[in-house]
């Protein structure tokens, strides 16, 4: 909570006369008003400031408001905010799809027409500096008790080898009962697999070929044409497509799977985008082969990226059938089987691994996949790490690969229990991969129990923290009005300026190229303690300024006009005033965020030489610890001072 001067100060600050007049009023409100106004005017002092930091709102004109679902930062220093339907189910019945770019250094937004609805897809940073956006919404959830037509997958066979069957949203499945439903979602099914048998008879002579024709299948979600539980089936049973003809009759068919009453959840879509941060347009590419809502997208060390988990096209979890983007093909291939729960925190380590500290958010049983470990893709081997606290709490924590990258060390921050449940722990944690068994060591607790928090890695080595919920979507008014810095050496938070604006479920934070920090969205389920009004979308954006930028009137080191690329050495050289103040250069990737997830976020250490006029940064080799992809180039002074980032294009 903000800071609350005492009875003492209060009247200190006031005067006599300021009692006088508070003796006339309700002493509760006149003081809690007073109090309100000391603390507005101890934070905009210039001493609190260089100690804590400070938060300013973005002056968002109307029409540019939306809900931000996810945040990503480009190469051109712009932040594309990506809404979608914004979880809005009227939006999205009118196929009102927003994504908004914004120009932190000029102040100025911009509209992005959006092709689908990329509430809740995954995304992840590619080499060449496109934005690989993937997943998204098919329908919205209907709850218990909302359910009037029964509803489930059907799976469509095509048996001619010939052709595929392409059929319309509506297209209605009969039962030989007569019972019909009414599918939801276009769907292509492939033409059937041809194969031929050589055979030979007893004296070696070969036989004429045998002709075996293998179905083909998709999958779509269907409803009944009838409300009621007269529809409800656990059987799997054979279908006829009403309106199909000739021979498209007898080869293609439905077969049901369980259609029932029960809570439908999201279903995904299985669309694919590249968003070009040039032309600041979308650009389609080969669709995901499984259609996945709440998704994770990691980059891998070559470049290509993995998707993992989600919801499919009925709403069940993926069990686990991940694949593979490539980027110079723009297709999808089949990558190692695992599962996880949807939105899966996985971050990129040595040798290629990926490490998955527990954290997630959404959706998956409390039993499955839960346990952090190392995950080698090529083996498709899982090394569980021990040692978590509360590890039935990692649900909506946020985690981090801990600044420089080098360490190879991880954190999670805070989590919650399953779903809906109300608890939340304080409980941070660390892990060191570069040994040999690893295990969790506890780190500072953060001041109570923290759900949604999001965590950004600083240019000076710090980790800062804010925000978050101690209950389920800021039930009760939980709102955490709160911010720290986390100083990987000395294991230990200090304190930071408290934001204006809570932030729960729906919220991100990024680092910008200025070296502050962008914070936004929040979709709280009650906007009141008592839990009676229906929370609305937090649209307003703050910024926050670290406490070195404004210290000593925000003199800060600057790097002059040098390459974007590394020459044969994997060096660069920038010209600067004051070579000598800077002792530090760390190149970080820019994040891509959502639901407290953000895999993209790094820093590397950089080796660092300096002369007259001029500092020389060198890149390490390694692409596990440093994917292809555009950074950003910061470099600070003793005091943590960072410049304005100097973007660099790596390719490995």
């Amino acid at each position: 909570m903000a800071y609350q001067p005492s009875r003492k100060t209060k009247k200190t600050l006031l005067g006599i006369g300021g009692v006088a007049i508070l003796a006339g009023l309700n002493a509760p409100a006149a003081l809690d008003f007073a109090g309100e106004k000391y603390h507005e005017y101890k934070i905009a002092q210039p001493g609190y400031k260089a100690r804590y930091g400070s938060w300013t709102q973005v002056d968002i004109p109307e029409e540019y408001r939306t809900n931000a679902i996810h945040a990503a930062l480009l190469h051109t220093g712009k932040v594309l905010i990506v809404a979608g339907s914004g979880n809005e189910q009227k939006k999205f019945d009118e196929g009102s799809f927003d994504t908004v770019l914004w120009d932190p250094k000029a102040n100025t937004f911009k509209k992005i027409p959006t092709p689908d609805d990329f509430f809740c897809s995954g995304h992840a940073q590619l080499p060449d500096g496109r934005l690989l956006v993937a997943g998204g919404t098919a329908r919205y959830e209907l709850l218990d008790g909302e359910v009037e037509r029964a509803g489930g997958g059907m799976r469509v066979k095509n048996e001619n080898p010939d052709r595929p069957v392409f059929l319309k949203k509506g297209t209605r499945f009969r039962s030989p009962a007569g019972v019909e439903y009414v599918s939801r979602f276009d769907v292509t099914v492939p033409k059937a697999k041809r194969s031929f048998k050589v055979s030979y008879n007893k004296r070696g002579v070969m036989q004429p070929w045998q002709t075996r024709v293998t179905a083909s299948e998709a999958r779509v979600f269907v409803e009944a044409t009838e409300a009621g539980p007269m529809s409800v089936t656990e059987k799997r049973a054979q279908y006829e497509i009403v309106g199909l003809k000739g021979k498209d009759a007898d080869n293609t068919y439905g077969l049901s799977e369980r259609i029932s009453l029960d809570k439908q959840d999201f279903q995904g879509i299985r669309a694919a985008y590249e968003f070009d941060p040039v032309a600041e347009r979308y650009i389609p590419v080969d669709p995901m082969d499984k259609a996945r809502w709440y998704p994770t997208l990691v980059g891998l060390e070559d470049g290509r990226v993995l998707a993992v988990s989600g919801l499919d096209d009925v709403g069940v979890i993926d069990p686990g059938d991940n694949e593979i983007y490539d980027p110079r093909t723009k297709k999808w291939s089949p990558g190692p089987k695992r599962y996880f729960p949807t939105y899966p925190a996985l971050f990129l380590t040595k040798g290629g691994k990926l490490f998955y500290p527990a954290s997630n958010a959404g959706y998956g049983p409390a039993e499955l996949g839960r346990e952090p470990g190392l995950w080698d893709l090529e083996k498709n081997t899982f090394q569980k790490v021990p040692g978590l606290r509360d590890p039935e709490e990692t649900e909506t924590s946020a985690s981090l690969l801990l600044p420089p990258a080098q360490d190879q060390k991880v954190m999670i921050l805070g989590g919650g229990g399953v779903g809906e449940s109300k608890r939340s722990t304080p409980r941070t944690a660390v892990v060191d991969l570069k040994k040999d068994n690893p295990v969790f060591e506890d780190g500072p607790n953060l001041p109570q129990g923290t759900r949604y928090l999001n965590s950004v890695i600083m240019p000076d080595d710090t980790v800062f923290t804010a925000n978050g919920s101690e209950d389920y979507r800021g039930r009760g008014a939980s709102n955490i009005l709160k911010a720290q810095f986390y100083d990987p050496k000395d294991n230990a938070f200090r304190e930071a300026a408290a934001p204006e604006v809570g932030r729960n479920y729906h919220s991100e934070a990024l680092l910008l190229p200025d070296g502050r920090v962008a914070t936004f969205g929040s979709d709280p389920l009650f906007d009141d303690r008592q839990n009676t009004k229906l929370g609305h979308f937090e649209q307003r954006m703050e910024v926050f300024t670290p406490p070195a930028l404004h210290k000593n009137g925000a003199d800060r080191p600057v790097l002059k006009d040098g390459s974007e690329t590394l020459d044969e050495r994997r060096s660069v050289t920038y010209p600067t005033d004051h070579p000598e103040r800077i002792v530090r250069a760390r190149l970080m990737r820019p994040s891509a965020v959502t639901h407290t997830t953000d895999v993209e976020q790094r820093s590397i250490e950089l080796g660092l030489a300096k002369d007259a006029d001029s500092v020389t940064v060198e890149v390490p080799k390694d692409p596990a610890l440093v994917p292809p992809g555009w950074y950003m180039l910061f470099v600070t002074d003793a005091e943590g001072t960072p410049s304005e980032a100097k973007w660099i294009h790596v390719r490995n």
